[in-house]
């Protein structure tokens, strides 16, 4: 036993074999990444598939230093990254504003929860060329296409989340004599931060969809832009180094959100 942490040593092999068993998938997940790259490339070289079709890591790596050299590959990727935050951030205060309201108002909820079930279930990518359409082909259009697509599911989650709050402590409150607005600080907002946080994970991979399909039919400047006029154009490579830069933003936003969700819990 460890006396100054109060560790056993079964408990520290336990924890040191939960990392070794992390630093293998990793290991392998890195892998398994290298040798897809590898096969990649080597297909190409030795012509069992078409570069001009498939592109290659070094053609893709060559045109992301051309795009790096002129710096349009900052403006290009700043522009879907912040079109993508601003409306990830309006999807998150929209969607807890309409959910407390919800919660507020039952009859306001029953009315209209047929509607955003509906509304969650279009297809929102048929939006997108109305959107073009009503407001124009500009960043607004693109980002209210971001925030259509994850709006909905938003509400319709968070406000399930307050009504399956703990029964006994909304009773509590009013046994204490306090209001609604009691409830809804100190049980309703507090209690549903984990799964706000959860909402906002899957939240920022729809907004990022969204916004790219806002791009691939209304703008002049940003990923989607450069993924369908290199697919019209067949400047392929444009396409791939694209799309890898959209894994890449994901995965970063993904990760910052899943750092928050950890400390959220930690917290609480």
């Amino acid at each position: 036993m460890d006396k100054k942490r109060g560790v056993s040593q079964t408990q520290l092999d336990y924890l040191q074999g939960l990392k070794r068993r992390q630093y293998r998938i990793t290991a392998v997940q890195i892998l398994i990444f290298v040798v897809f790259l590898l096969l990649w490339e080597t297909a190409v070289q030795l012509g069992w598939i078409d570069g001009f079709i498939f592109s290659s890591p070094s053609r893709v790596l060559k045109t992301f230093g051309m795009m790096w050299k002129d710096r349009s590959i900052f403006l290009h990727t700043g522009i879907t990254l912040a079109e993508t935050l601003i409306s990830f951030v309006l999807v998150v205060v929209a969607g807890v504003s309409i959910s407390v309201v919800l919660w507020y108002n039952t009859e306001l909820s029953e009315i209209l929860e047929p509607y955003l079930v509906v509304l969650n279930s279009l297809p929102k990518s048929a939006l997108a060329p109305l959107l073009i359409v009503w407001l124009g082909a500009n960043m607004k259009s693109i980002i209210v296409a971001g925030i259509s697509i994850a709006i909905f599911g938003t509400v319709l989650n968070l406000y399930t989340g307050f009504r399956e709050m703990d029964p006994d402590k909304v009773k509590l409150i009013y046994t204490l004599q306090g209001r609604r607005t009691d409830v809804l600080s100190k049980v309703i907002l507090p209690g549903t931060v984990p799964l706000l946080v959860s909402v906002m994970k899957v939240n920022i991979g729809l907004c990022l969809v969204g916004v790219v399909i806002g791009e691939f039919i209304g703008a002049r400047q940003g990923l989607g832009y450069l993924i369908i006029y290199g697919s019209q154009v067949f400047k392929l490579d444009w396409v791939i180094m694209s799309i890898v830069i959209l894994c890449l933003i994901a995965m970063a936003l993904y990760g910052v959100l899943g750092i928050i969700e950890r400390r959220c819990r930690k917290d609480g």
